[in-house]
């Protein structure tokens, strides 16, 4: 008879928007449940818990001393990340950080550090990571078949209201939000982009508020970068453009372009063919029909997170490693610091940071 698979008991801190979007996810893996939720609103936790018939408390801590408890998701926002996640790596729950990791590199290696000592599972959302097509061009790229990529761009042309960042709203804010259009809405892509094609050497940035009133942080900004392979690439991102696009990445080399927008593949294109080809182009072929965020926050699919909770749940059943940890998380970051340091110090600023 063959064993009974465990049930991996989850809880999430924080209950905003995101949290509805882990519920979902955390629903949809076989052996995984939503045990109980902490907000400090009474309100947002009920109403996280409630269709899964979990638990829900006011006091966060609480949730660390259950036994039936072990995952715990930190959706609280981004610049609250590490004491939370930090509490619950030493209290020896896995922990499942919602992006970014944090906002500073020293916030990020305090987390990471913490869930290395105590020998915990530490998880970095980037869902974008687990898309079926971009997938498919990270395989693409790790074969060798763009030849030497020559150039890597992201294009994030979102849009939000100046509702989006009205006063109490803890987006937009240095302390919380830690960034604006970089770090909150264009560090998926960001993502994407040093995943696809490798640590980043150099960056030359600008970042500006331009189209949203009362904002502590940038809301466009773009860079120039030079890769450690030796590639050129760009990044521009916004949330003041109307109204709002599906995010871009290019990557073209000598024997090869990729092109992804949104979730599609735009451009699949090779000097040799092979005969999968034509079936990835008809599979992942533009074909979405919402623009995946660009204009509301809650226009996203839960499913790249269900992905990577199931990651997790096989890392942990087989003693293996997840695919997008502390470290991997850890890059973006680096990668949108640099740029702010360009910005404010007026010159070209290279990787890593110190």
């Amino acid at each position: 008879m063959a064993k009974k698979k465990k049930t991996y008991g989850f809880a999430i801190v924080g209950c905003g928007l995101i949290a509805d979007f882990h519920a979902k996810a955390i629903e949809a893996v076989p052996n995984a449940k939503l045990v109980v939720t902490a907000s400090r609103s009474a309100k947002n936790a009920r109403r996280v818990a409630k269709p899964y018939k979990a638990d829900w408390t006011t006091n966060w801590r609480d949730v660390l001393k259950r036994d039936d408890v072990d995952i715990v998701n930190v959706c609280t926002p981004s610049g609250a990340h590490m004491p939370h996640a930090v509490a619950a790596a030493k209290a020896g729950k896995h922990v499942v950080v919602e992006k970014p990791l944090e906002i500073t590199l020293k916030r990020c290696d305090r987390i990471i550090g913490a869930a290395e000592k105590a020998g915990v599972r530490l998880v970095t959302i980037f869902p974008s990571r687990f898309g079926r097509a971009a997938q498919a061009i990270k395989e693409a790229i790790d074969q060798g078949r763009l030849g030497r990529i020559v150039l890597a761009d992201a294009y994030v042309k979102w849009y939000r209201d100046q509702k989006y960042y009205a006063p109490g709203r803890w987006q937009g804010t240095k302390k919380l939000d830690g960034g604006g259009a970089l770090m909150n809405q264009s560090i998926h892509t960001i993502d994407l982009l040093q995943w696809f094609v490798g640590p980043v050497k150099s960056v030359m940035g600008r970042v500006g508020r331009l189209g949203h009133e009362g904002i502590e942080v940038e809301d466009a900004g773009v860079a120039a970068l030079e890769f450690r392979n030796g590639a050129l690439g760009t990044i521009e991102g916004t949330t003041a453009a109307y109204k709002g696009y599906p995010r871009r990445v290019e990557i073209c080399g000598t024997t090869g372009s990729v092109f992804l927008e949104g979730g599609d593949i735009t451009v699949w294109s090779f000097a040799r063919e092979r005969r999968s080809d034509a079936a990835i182009r008809r599979t992942f072929g533009k074909k979405e029909a919402g623009a995946g965020g660009s204009s509301d926050p809650a226009a996203i699919s839960y499913v790249g997170h269900q992905r990577q909770f199931e990651n997790l749940v096989h890392a942990l059943e087989t003693g293996g490693t997840v695919s997008c940890d502390g470290r991997e998380g850890r890059l973006a970051v680096e990668i949108i610091q640099a740029i702010y340091r360009s910005s404010r110090q007026r010159r070209r600023v290279a990787l890593p940071l110190k």
